[in-house]
């Protein structure tokens, strides 16, 4: 669409979980560091949480993907599963046939044997279980009664949990206080600041093909900034919206307006307030006290 004009190979601002995109912020770096170390060193449990739209998704694909031969992995996206389904859905990650009509005790028991198998050959099995808020209480308990299987010298199954705060207070339940005992390794992941969001914009749009000069304004980072709170997700959404617009008016530079626009055309976004409204409020303010003086 814009491609183009702005001389890019494809749209740098899409908001499927590219991890070609990936930008390494501080934050991002340092989960994806503390998932690496607590990996290695075969903790049973690990938790990331974040609000949405911070990036979850995409640090779990990089975290899978650095992942090195010594590991197998499996990645559930979906958790909101019956625990006998869960238990099929890692079988079938694992590459592992489950008896159909089995009971919970005996995929249990095929599971164990499967990943005690894994151990043997020198592997580590990591699970990574996305959107975990949405994890019914019963599954998160099947969850720990899994974590339960380990040798005399480590555990045979490792997880962790990729959740929006409200995983903290699922965990708080007083039913799985178990499992919350069993988290070795947490990292709770944070908005980008200022200079981030300007890094992460050229970072983008460098990856996507663009070797022009700076492509948004400074006014218009500070913007962004602003109306997206350093939320990734929605920096994507305002930013492609805004290179439209600048595009629509053939301008090779998106302005502080094309952020507004674009920000007002998105529910997500935080309000802009126009400083001309402010100005005018404060005056009303000064001239009622005035008034009520005079008056008094």
């Amino acid at each position: 669409m814009y491609e183009a004009h702005f001389g890019l190979r494809e749209p740098p601002f899409g908001i499927t979980p590219d991890t070609s995109f990936a930008y390494a912020c501080n934050s991002h770096q340092e989960a994806l560091n503390t998932l690496l170390v607590a990996a290695r060193n075969g903790e049973g449990f690990m938790k990331v949480t974040g609000e949405v739209g911070t990036g979850k998704t995409l640090l779990c694909r990089r975290f899978l993907a650095t992942l090195d031969a010594r590991f197998v992995s499996a990645y559930i996206p979906n958790p909101y599963l019956e625990p006998r389904t869960l238990m099929f859905a890692l079988a079938d990650e694992l590459g592992i046939v489950l008896p159909r009509e089995a009971d919970q005790h005996q995929l249990l028991k095929e599971l164990s044997r499967a990943l005690l198998n894994f151990a043997r050959q020198g592997k580590t099995v990591v699970v990574c279980l996305d959107e975990a808020q949405a994890m019914p209480q019963e599954t998160l308990e099947a969850l720990r009664l899994l974590t339960n299987l380990e040798t005399e010298k480590r555990k045979l199954l490792q997880v962790v949990l990729f959740g929006q705060p409200e995983l903290d207070e699922r965990l708080g339940h007083v039913a799985v206080r178990q499992l919350r005992q069993r988290i070795t390794f947490q990292y709770r992941l944070a908005a980008l600041n200022a200079e981030e969001v300007d890094h992460y914009l050229a970072h983008r749009l460098r990856v996507a093909g663009y070797r022009g000069s700076r492509l948004f304004a400074p006014a218009a980072v500070r913007r962004m900034h602003r109306v997206s709170r350093g939320v990734p997700r929605l920096i994507n959404i305002v930013a492609h919206k805004a290179l439209l617009l600048a595009f629509g008016e053939g301008m090779q530079q998106v302005q502080p307006h094309h952020v507004r626009i674009a920000a007002a055309d998105t529910p997500a976004a935080a309000p802009v307030m126009r400083w001309w409204w402010l100005g005018f409020a404060m005056f009303l303010l000064t001239a009622g006290g005035i008034s009520l003086a005079y008056l008094q």
